[in-house]
């Protein structure tokens, strides 16, 4: 089982924080969105939010996007 969100980054942040909102997630992210850096950060940071494992999380699409989905597995 697995459940799919909708995520809007931003990219070269002060913190990294996650925000709620009616559309998804907005995940703020102090790497800056060269050499996948960004996304590893965002995968990295949705993974310590849910308490599960990085290999849990994985981007379906929107690699070179802001807004993103993201697959989170259940087991």
């Amino acid at each position: 089982m697995s459940k799919k969100i909708s995520v809007f980054i931003k990219p070269n942040s002060r913190q990294e924080k996650i925000e709620h909102s009616e559309s998804g997630y907005i995940i703020y992210v102090k790497e800056l969105p060269i050499e996948n850096r960004a996304n590893n950060a965002l995968v990295k940071l949705i993974a310590e939010y849910f308490k599960i494992p990085k290999s849990k999380v994985k981007i379906i699409s929107g690699f070179k996007s802001r807004r993103k989905v993201l697959e989170i597995k259940d087991s």
